[in-house]
């Protein structure tokens, strides 16, 4: 299942790489707001990566003792790293981490609309206003509703529902420990 989630994780952020250089957005670096929003939700599954990250890394109980899990803002930022995003596990973040901002969902009308956060519009008018109507228009743009659907075909009960982004979080690394916890119990050596 990780293997799975990784690899619609990298053909999205392929996409995601073709959408910024042809449109020329992209995020202020150090910025990070997007991820301080304290209403970010997520499913279990787009995290099961993560959780299985820190479970070969033997951190996984330890994650599931933090009491950052029981905040609203991602217990996976620290506000003093540099960088965008200020993500300590960025290469294992969730599939909402790298939708926002470079991705577009259907309007009531069946049309794409690119979403994007304040910053990129305010500091990047321009090209958001080129990207907005390319996107309109059809051009080649991250469908939010494809990205959950490939995830859907993953595993449909993990990703079926949205929580808060801790709670996802809890969620994934609980699955992780006891999907491993039977398999250590039978003596079946785990590599993946």
């Amino acid at each position: 299942m990780v293997h799975d989630v990784e690899e619609v994780f990298l053909a999205l952020d392929e996409e995601i790489a073709v959408f910024k250089t042809r449109t020329s957005l992209s995020c202020k670096s150090g910025c990070g707001k997007c991820c301080l929003k304290p209403d970010i939700e997520a499913t279990v599954l787009e995290f099961i990566p993560f959780a299985y990250h820190l479970y070969k890394q033997g951190k996984a109980i330890e994650w599931l003792e933090n009491p950052s899990l029981s905040n609203a803002l991602c217990s996976i930022l620290d506000s003093n790293l540099p960088g965008v995003g200020h993500c300590t596990s960025y290469n294992h973040r969730g599939m909402i981490c790298r939708l926002f901002g470079f991705s577009a969902k259907l309007n009531k009308y069946g049309s794409k609309e690119l979403i994007t956060c304040q910053v990129i519009k305010t500091e990047q008018p321009e090209a958001f206003l080129t990207a907005y109507a390319e996107t309109m228009a059809g051009s080649p743009t991250p469908l939010m509703r494809d990205y959950y659907m490939k995830m859907y075909g993953v595993d449909w009960e993990l990703s079926q529902k949205f929580y808060p982004i801790n709670t996802a979080i809890r969620k994934a690394i609980e699955t992780v420990l006891h999907y491993y916890a039977y398999r250590e119990e039978e003596g079946v050596v785990v590599t993946e």
